[in-house]
């Protein structure tokens, strides 16, 4: 068998070195790295933004009640209803703002510190959140939102950057697919924690805002004790020494030269120039295909439709005859079955690869979505009907999470380089952010507007992921950083032969943003 290399002047590195098997692999540490970088990241983000369903009559009331102590006249609806928007929308803008910090944290301070700093915002929104009813203030409800929604911006796009560039080859999508369990069991915990009997009631739901503290204190007890991505430390600090202790941790072995020659080679790529700006991203061709996948790919599942599923699922499970005290049980069981696709995603995406997953995901969705709008436009006509439409509801949960849930999360991270991958992030988080704030403000509208079929215009959106994935994302399962950067290139240049002296992506020593 020949053997392709690449040149690294004493140092040369089997381009088609055999991967070993994942069950090979020895990772209690990486597994407790997966744990406590989850707990404090994407978890809250889920945890955050469900828990603020279960106290909203009460949140409104104390708004009135407060407005009512202060002038001795009552608040009216409409500026209540404004003032709990504010509440809901200041989370997305919040997290807008963070994903514009997680680039330059993530370079100044790197990976794990930045999520270790990133829980002053948490520590602060508790202690606004834990006294605004004893301080009477509405405004430290708003203030806490803005907060948290910071503190999710930086972790949603640190978390998975951190455990991408933690992960062997062979594991690298499954445990960026974490990211996505971690969301869905914050869901779940936050609808749980949400009910009536825990923390739902209405004395108690400042502490449901400010239980948001928990995983950030057990995020500080536990990530210190593990290592710094070994790549961030290498290619961006230049700490051999450090990388090596890095990698053997995280493999459970020594038996780690092959890879630490892989970053090597990564790093002796180096032309000596700074990191990307996230509007140079735009500006490069050689980046084309890989920031108009990004982009696409990102609006597409922000704009799936999702959302509109949760916030029609309270009805419909109303309309099928699930008693009023009993709905909050069945949205449960929406988070449940999310939780659980992410899982069975996890398990089977080094086995089919991302585009199968995203593919199939999206053709699903557009399938569920079709009979969902049917069932709803039927369901007065034929009794029957309601328990379709709540059949369509868990089985097109199940196809987001087992597609676009979590494999989007992982573009970022695959199809960009060391020297790009920061201002990705920041630029697929703006993206994310955005498209959640523009969702939540114009949801109510086209629920009036097109009420039964509201459903429409998201199958265009599924199609169309479906369609741009199947011709234009490459499959990049079980390929190195080096090797997916290579076909990217033939990719964004199909009309030239790849330059010889070309050795892969150019990676810095020192990455200022």
């Amino acid at each position: 068998m020949s053997l392709q290399y690449q040149g690294l002047g004493s140092q040369r590195v089997p381009r088609d070195a055999p991967s070993r098997p994942w069950w090979q692999i020895q990772g209690r540490v990486l597994f407790l790295t997966i744990c406590a970088a989850g707990i404090g990241g994407t978890f809250q983000f889920g945890y955050n933004l469900s828990i603020i369903n279960a106290p909203t009559l009460h949140i409104q009331k104390f708004t009135n009640d407060t407005w009512r102590a202060r002038t001795g006249w009552p608040l009216p609806d409409h500026l209540v209803l404004l003032v709990w928007s504010l509440i809901v929308s200041l989370y997305p803008l919040g997290g807008l703002f963070g994903a514009l910090l997680a680039g330059p944290f993530a370079i100044m301070l790197g990976r794990k510190k930045s999520l270790l700093v990133n829980n002053v915002f948490v520590v602060a929104a508790a202690v606004l959140f834990g006294f605004s009813c004893r301080a009477g203030s509405f405004e430290m409800i708003m203030l806490g939102r803005l907060l948290m929604g910071m503190s999710a911006g930086v972790s949603m796009n640190i978390q998975p950057m951190y455990l991408g560039e933690s992960a062997p080859k062979e594991l690298r999508g499954a445990v960026a697919m974490t990211s996505a369990i971690f969301t869905a069991l914050g869901i779940v915990m936050g609808q749980v924690v949400g009910l009536r009997e825990l923390l739902g009631g209405p004395q108690a739901w400042p502490l449901l805002l400010a239980s948001c503290l928990v995983p950030g204190v057990l995020q500080l007890a536990s990530l210190p004790l593990l290592p710094e991505s070994p790549r961030y430390v290498l290619i961006d600090r230049g700490d051999r020494a450090t990388c090596l202790a890095a990698l053997q941790r995280l493999r459970g072995t020594t038996e780690v030269m092959v890879e630490l020659a892989e970053l090597e080679e990564e790093r002796a790529a180096c032309q000596g120039r700074r990191a990307r700006r996230p509007w140079e991203l735009f500006k490069d061709s050689a980046l084309r295909r890989q920031v108009i996948s990004l982009v696409v790919l990102g609006s597409a599942m922000e704009l799936c439709g999702n959302d509109a599923i949760y916030a029609y699922a309270s009805s419909v499970f109303h309309e099928a005859g699930i008693p009023q005290d009993k709905v909050q049980y069945a949205i449960v069981g929406t988070g449940c079955c999310e939780l659980l696709a992410a899982f069975i995603s996890c398990l089977v995406i080094e086995r089919v690869g991302r585009r199968v997953l995203l593919i199939g995901g999206y053709c699903l969705m557009t399938w569920w979505g079709s009979v969902f709008t049917v069932a709803l436009c039927l369901q007065s006509s034929f009794p029957w009907m309601s328990y379709l439409a709540v059949s369509c509801i868990f089985a097109f949960i199940l196809s987001f999470g087992i597609g676009p849930a979590g494999v989007t999360g992982i573009l970022a991270t695959e199809l960009f380089d060391q020297m790009a991958r920061p201002a990705a992030y920041m630029v697929c988080g703006t993206l994310m952010w955005t498209m959640l704030f523009l969702v939540g403000l114009g949801f109510p509208f086209l629920m009036e507007g097109l009420s039964h079929f509201l459903y429409v215009p998201f199958l265009g959106v599924c199609v169309c992921g479906a369609i741009y994935t199947g011709f234009f994302l490459p499959e990049t399962k079980g390929k190195t950083f080096l090797e997916i950067s290579e076909e990217l290139h033939r990719l964004n240049f199909p009309g030239q032969s790849q330059d010889p002296m070309w050795k892969g992506p150019e990676v810095i020593q020192s990455t200022e943003l």
